[in-house]
């Protein structure tokens, strides 16, 4: 690895050790780094297959199809990540830390599907069909999950 990146990439523990060394990943970490990588990945792949919708158009069985898919898709990679999680690290307990940190992840997340709510409504006003409002609204759903994890992945590090 390079310089530029360690450096870019280093983030010390509790101890003052080396991240590689002393940086103890705990259950609920490892579990929002899988959550975010199953909402990234299935969405990606539902975006780009329903993608894109026409003003007018209303959401048909062939998105219909492929939302359930996306869904029972990120249901199951979810279970068997967080099932492997389970098998491999035992200690599930949260401290008063891991609660406050899922607490503003949640606070952040909830900014942004609110704000996603708004425009999703603002776009069903300014649009026929439904096929905008809809994808619109699940796309703000997904920026608001990624907000919520990704905010609790950044504070898992920062207040290590």
């Amino acid at each position: 690895m390079s310089d530029e990146m360690y450096e870019l990439l280093y983030i010390p523990s509790r101890s003052g050790e080396d991240c590689a060394e002393g940086y103890d990943v705990s259950f609920a970490e490892k579990s929002s780094w899988g959550t975010l990588v199953t909402v990234t990945a299935v969405f990606v792949a539902y975006f780009a297959a329903a993608l894109p919708v026409q003003n007018g158009t209303d959401v048909g069985p062939v998105r219909v199809i492929w939302l359930v898919l996306a869904v029972v898709a990120l249901a199951l990679t979810q279970a068997a990540g967080h099932a492997v999680l389970a098998v491999l690290d035992r200690r599930t307990d949260t401290d008063e830390r891991g609660r406050l940190i899922e607490l503003r992840g949640v606070r952040n997340g909830a900014y942004v599907l609110a704000t996603a709510v708004f425009t999703a409504l603002c776009a069903a006003i300014a649009t026929d069909g439904n096929a905008i409002f809809v994808h619109v609204l699940l796309a703000g759903w997904v920026a608001a999950q990624l907000v919520e994890t990704g905010s609790q992945l950044v504070l898992y590090r920062r207040l290590s």
